[in-house]
């Protein structure tokens, strides 16, 4: 059995290294008023949200900042952060495309798709 303690200094979403990599290449071609990547949710699909990403310059009022890294700053939408607690973001290779996925221990349930998911 394992036992995980909450660590309230601990980042609720995680960025893996390969992301890490991808997202600072987008925001420094993306121009100096995209500062920040921000993560948000909003209902769609059939089983209720979708991941919302964006290259931001501010972040919203109720946005919960996350340093990821030296150089990314990740903003969450305070509306979401509840359900994205423990999200790792990945990028991963699947054939000859690179994906952005979303490892979140929240979701009880995915569309066929992939397009949406749902949280208890």
């Amino acid at each position: 059995m394992t036992v995980t303690t909450f660590d309230p200094a601990a980042p609720a979403i995680h960025i893996t290294e390969s992301a890490l990599t991808h997202f600072e290449k987008k925001l420094a071609a993306g121009g100096d008023d995209k500062k920040l990547l921000r993560l948000s949710t909003e209902e769609s699909g059939c089983t209720g949200y979708a991941y919302v990403l964006d290259m931001v310059s501010e972040a919203e009022e109720n946005d919960v900042l996350i340093e990821s890294s030296d150089t990314i700053t990740l903003a969450v939408a305070g509306d979401a952060i509840d359900m994205l607690r423990g999200t790792e973001i990945d990028l991963v290779t699947e054939g000859v495309n690179r994906v952005v996925k979303f490892n979140n221990p929240n979701v009880v349930a995915e569309c066929g798709c992939g397009e949406s998911f749902s949280v208890n």
